[in-house]
């Protein structure tokens, strides 16, 4: 026995220490009603509803700690009395509605344990509700104020929305700044609707009632939005999803999401979903049937690679896609066309992140589990917004926050965490390398560096400390704006630390110098001996989408097979055609943005793209499109019509998250099951039996059978890989890499013996600040942002397609008072957004979020023509684009 043991109903029971006796009850299978109780949650003891006897005394369970050798009983006739008369007190309140047969809530099922009818429910109501909201509705006649809502919105969300208002039996949650709840500041995670004992708080529709503890029988799956990986449990009826619930035992966000994950899947059923083939003839799209949409791609196919030969064929893969498809894609372009031109859309945010990562400490992923991360004493936050864009993992960094830790935030705007942070850097955009020099000179000179670590388990400090000298910090004020003051406290905070963690997003990749970023960012860990040791949680990069890292683990990589092994390098393609039984081809193939110059120069013949707008999401969109417009045949995969699909000459129906078989990797490198929870609409395929299919039409079997075939086909090519399977995930759960033995667990934290690189150990990088591509002048005076918001995701084509877009229906341009004021722009007029590659039209909104001079805007909305704005510069190591630094002027319309 382990832990405190006690004994519940003459039951030895053992819990951890710290546990309560409800949880104590609880373990020896005995079930108490516990209506203000959530084990997510403080307990508050306010309904007692689980009172027990521990060593005489009546208390309620919820609030009082388990003590070693305690007897306690739950089961005599007076504490069932008492309980029973709790209930009642509660329940008499309420009107008869409350316990209607329909209603799934908790107290339902506790009164129904109890034998307690509707009769007992003598409550006029009256008090009426708030349905003005998409996704959450308040019946305020069913609310027990038993705070379990405010709770959730405090404790575990972070947002403080809501609040319990009135006195005594009028006590009910309102949200927090008065009137409607979709005016509030409620981010729509859904964590009260999950809480909620009654059914005050419910989602509207057939899902209406269901939590994350009372519901039927559903299918678990992966969150298919961000890189957070989200356990989702999938209930439907019919065909139709009813309810996403979040899994209680998720392992990255515990019974928690977001608004996308929770709520945005009304696109699986829109209108506007693909669900046949199109072929474009004379100069229209139209449906045809797949095996004549098969036969014109590899008729196109073979075409392209007899004119130009195999490099004029190339592919985009997705990070939607799972691992098994990502995985697919890249062999079919290896073995049926024979070249390396393949990518994925990794590319355009996290490239840098690979590169640099690897070259610091030897493998292309965060060096912790996020789980440990979560456990720093202080944390640094660079170039990301978690709170919106990762939502599940910045409620879980704030609340690491507002229990102690130390928060450092390096953002030009002042969102998000960033409002809750000890000191806030707010650098020029484009000057992080300068930032992280800057913070790196203050260890050094303060000693706040670990040297033992230094000397054993690093190389390159002598040439960095040469390099620093040069970072004092009255330099680096004057490059990045930031007050010498603040970054000499932020470097203390971070030297000081006894477990500081680095997490960073793409603000620190999305640059010329991305991966220069990455690298000197990464040395503070070093400095700090805060990587593969307990003196802290490393770097961590937030990734963008679902599935960012497992596409690039799977090989969809101009110049890696799977698990990051080069082309270049004969053992690796010997590996791989061991496997394969086919020639590899040693060259590495064309990036991405490489296949759309040579689409403009004629050398690009045949171009799939699967699962990305590319016209919407990449920079430049003029020449993007002027690019697929040039190349002879353009395949698009999708699931709905997208800007890029209109420019395709066929397009096959796809499947999304929710309808697929396979695995997704998130963000801290964790294998996750994903699984079909629906049937696709029409004849949608996946991108595995889409890949598949063309294929066959060329007269190649490609094996992998199955998704589970194909991840055990990719740990044969990949060691890191060789212990993963689709039978041992759905038996384990979540798994990280590398995990190259089936009988051992994945390496959550690297390194703590050795680092990856060739001579094991970290390598300190000695890298000078250079100037960001572009640069404000009389002409184009301010610099332009772009990124994430919180209710939608990327180029919004699943999220606009249902409640989110009443919850943020426009794109807006976010401009500080004092550039308002010079260009005399009011808040909400109509802007005509100018820069030296192209124009964009969006909706004035005055705040101080940015600072004079820059101006932040999303990409959500592609009508908008954002990313008509931004140029082709990209990081002069992996031709990341330059995202985070376009110089613009305004112009009213």
């Amino acid at each position: 026995m382990t832990g405190i043991g006690l004994e519940v109903d003459g039951t030895d029971v053992a819990v951890p220490e710290g546990a309560s006796l409800l949880a104590a009850v609880r373990a020896a299978g005995i079930e108490l009603p516990a209506l203000c109780s959530d084990d997510r949650l403080s307990p508050t003891g306010s309904c007692r509803t689980c009172l027990v006897r521990a060593d005489g005394q009546i208390a309620a369970a919820c609030v009082t700690p388990a003590v070693s050798g305690a007897r306690v009983d739950t089961a005599t006739d007076d504490l069932r009395q008492l309980r029973r008369e709790a209930v009642e007190v509660i329940v008499s309140a309420l009107p008869p509605r409350a316990l209607a047969p329909g209603n799934p809530s908790e107290l339902v099922h506790v009164c129904r344990s109890m034998g307690i009818g509707p009769e007992a429910a003598q409550g006029a109501g009256g008090l009426g509700g708030d349905d003005s909201h998409p996704y959450v509705h308040l019946d305020r006649d069913l609310c027990i104020a038993c705070g379990r809502c405010v709770r959730m919105c405090a404790e575990v969300q972070g947002t403080f929305a809501l609040t319990l208002v009135g006195r005594g039996a009028d006590t009910v949650v309102a949200p927090g700044t008065g009137g409607g709840w979709a005016e509030s500041d409620c981010v729509a995670c859904g964590g009260c609707v999950d809480t909620c004992p009654t059914g005050a708080i419910t989602e509207p529709g057939p899902g209406s009632g269901l939590t994350s503890v009372r519901r039927p029988t559903a299918t678990r799956t992966t969150c298919g939005y961000c890189g957070v990986g989200c356990s989702l449990d999938v209930v439907t009826s019919d065909g139709e999803v009813f309810a996403v619930l979040p899994a209680r035992d998720g392992s990255a966000n515990q019974g928690h999401a977001c608004v996308k994950g929770r709520f945005a899947h009304g696109y699986l059923t829109s209108p506007e979903r693909l669900t046949r083939p199109l072929l474009r003839r004379d100069g229209r799209l139209e449906p045809v049937g797949w095996d004549e949409a098969l036969d014109h791609v590899a008729r196109g196919l073979r075409e392209a690679v007899r004119v130009g030969g195999a490099d004029a064929v190339a592919a985009i893969s997705s990070a939607r896609a799972t691992n098994e498809e990502n995985y697919l894609v890249q062999k079919f372009m290896r073995v049926v066309i024979g070249s390396n031109n393949v990518d994925n859309c990794s590319r355009l945010c996290h490239s840098p992140s690979a590169a640099g990562l690897t070259a610091s400490f030897g493998l292309p992923g965060g060096t912790d589990g996020f789980d440990d991360v979560e456990r720093s004493d202080c944390l640094l936050v660079v170039g990301a917004n978690p709170v919106e864009a990762h939502p599940v993992v910045g409620a879980r960094l704030l609340r690491r926050v507002l229990h102690g830790a130390k928060l450092v935030v390096a953002d030009p705007r002042a969102v998000g965490l960033a409002l809750h942070a000890d000191v806030h850097l707010r650098p020029r955009p484009g000057t992080n390398v300068a930032l992280f020099n800057g913070l790196g000179h203050i260890l050094l000179a303060e000693g706040l560096t670990d040297e033992e670590f230094l000397r054993r388990r690093a190389t390159g400090l002598p040439e960095l400390t040469e390099l620093l000298d040069d970072y004092p910090p009255d330099r680096v004020a004057d490059i990045t704006g930031v007050p010498a003051a603040d970054l000499v406290a932020a470097a203390r905070l971070y030297g000081r630390a006894r477990r500081p963690g680095i997490v960073y997003g793409l603000g620190v990749t999305e640059h010329l110098h991305g991966t220069d970023g990455v690298r000197s960012l990464a040395n503070l860990a070093i400095l700090h001996g805060a990587v593969g040791t307990d003196h802290g949680h490393g770097v961590s990069p937030l990734r963008g989408q679902n599935n960012v890292q497992g596409a690039s683990d799977m090989g969809a990589l101009p110049d890696c097979l799977p698990g990051y092994g080069k082309v270049t390098d004969p053992a690796v393609r010997a590996r791989a055609e061991a496997v394969w039984g086919v020639p590899v081809p040693e060259r590495p193939g064309l990036r991405i943005p490489d296949m759309f110059a040579a689409a403009r120069a004629g050398r690009l013949r045949a171009l799939w793209v699967i699962g990305e707008d590319v016209c919407a999401t990449d920079p430049d969109a003029n020449r993007v499109a002027a690019a697929l417009d040039a190349c002879p045949l353009v395949v698009c995969s999708e699931l709905f019509l997208s800007e890029t699909a209109r420019h395709a000459d066929v397009v096959l129906p796809a499947t999304s998250w929710l309808e697929k078989d396979g695995t997704f990797v998130n963000f801290d490198r964790r294998f996750q099951r994903v699984r079909p929870a629906v049937r696709p609409p029409g004849q949608a395929r996946s991108d595995f039996d889409a890949v598949h299919a063309v294929a066959a039409a060329m007269g190649v079997d490609l094996g992998c059978r199955t998704p589970a075939d194909a991840l055990t086909d990719c740990g044969r090519i990949a060691p890191v890989f060789a212990g993963l399977a689709h039978d041992r995930l759905d038996r384990e759960g979540a798994i990280p890499w590398p995990c190259p033995d089936p009988g051992r667990p994945g390496e959550a934290k690297l390194y703590e013996e050795r680092f990856a690189t060739p001579d094991g150990r970290a390598r300190l990088a000695a890298v000078p600040y250079l100037p960001p591509g572009e640069h404000p002048d009389d002409d184009y005076p301010l610099v332009l942002v772009t990124g994430r918001r919180w209710a939608h995701y990327n180029s919004g084509s699943m999220t606009r397609r249902g409640g989110n877009l009443a919850l943020d229906p426009v794109d807006v341009l976010d401009l500080h008072p004092h550039d308002a004021l010079r260009y005399d722009v009011r808040d909400g007029a109509q802007l005509t957004v100018e820069s030296r590659h192209g124009k964009a039209r969006l909706i004035a909104r005055i705040s101080e979020q940015t600072v004079p001079g820059q101006v932040f805007c999303s990409f959500h909305f592609p009508t908008s023509g954002v990313n008509r704005l931004t140029s082709d510069r990209a990081d002069t190591v992996t031709s990341c684009p330059e995202y985070k630094v376009t110089a613009v002027r305004l112009a009213a319309l």
